[in-house]
């Protein structure tokens, strides 16, 4: 029988002694855990909190991640893309989520917040309305991608293709703008 656990605060947790259990976590918050190199595979997380934790290569096969908000952590290397698809939705705030997978998944109107996505793999996904603000997007793969609406204003090391992406009424600014260019590898100076 799943367990379920609501309302509660796991504080300092090494799991990678003893690894999380299995079930359903709701409205609970996660500070300054270790869950490095476990699994979180068939858990349920809703409507919960990881503060300052260390999530990198955590085994994400069919977990749920559903309002989730996650802060100050670091994410290395998850893939996303083996995630239940049902209700995705979650937040990063100074997060660390290089070298992650995010591949073919439905992200409407995620935000990303001051956090490192270099080398993160966001092949044919969905990020309608997406926030990228104060990111640094080094090497992530935007292919077949739909970035419509999607805010890169404040985005940065972003090198996007607008003829394999969807980018209607995407948002940008100068100078990052001209990495919309970098496929043609022509030179752009300012104006004299």
């Amino acid at each position: 029988m799943e367990q379920t656990f609501f309302n509660q605060t796991f504080d300092r947790v090494d799991y990678t002694e003893n690894p999380l259990q299995k079930g359903e976590y709701e409205n609970c918050r996660f500070m300054n855990c270790n869950f490095s190199n476990t699994s979180f595979s068939d858990i349920k997380f809703i409507d919960c909190q990881f503060t300052g934790c260390n999530l990198s290569l955590v085994t994400l096969v069919k977990t749920a991640f559903r309002g989730i908000q996650f802060r100050d952590c670091k994410m290395l290397g998850l893939r996303f893309d083996q995630c239940n698809a049902f209700g995705l939705s979650f937040s990063a705030e100074n997060c660390i989520l290089n070298h992650s997978s995010f591949y073919h998944k439905q992200l409407r109107k995620t935000i990303f917040k001051n956090s490192y996505l270099q080398e993160t793999d966001f092949t044919a996904c969905d990020l309608t309305g997406s926030s990228f603000d104060r990111c640094d997007l080094a090497n992530a793969t935007f292919s077949g991608t739909i970035l419509e609406k999607a805010d890169f204003r404040t985005a940065y090391n972003y090198s996007i293709d607008p003829e394999l992406n969807r980018i209607k009424k995407a948002k940008f600014s100068l100078p990052e703008v001209i990495h919309l260019l970098d496929k043609y590898n022509i030179d752009i100076e300012p104006a004299s």
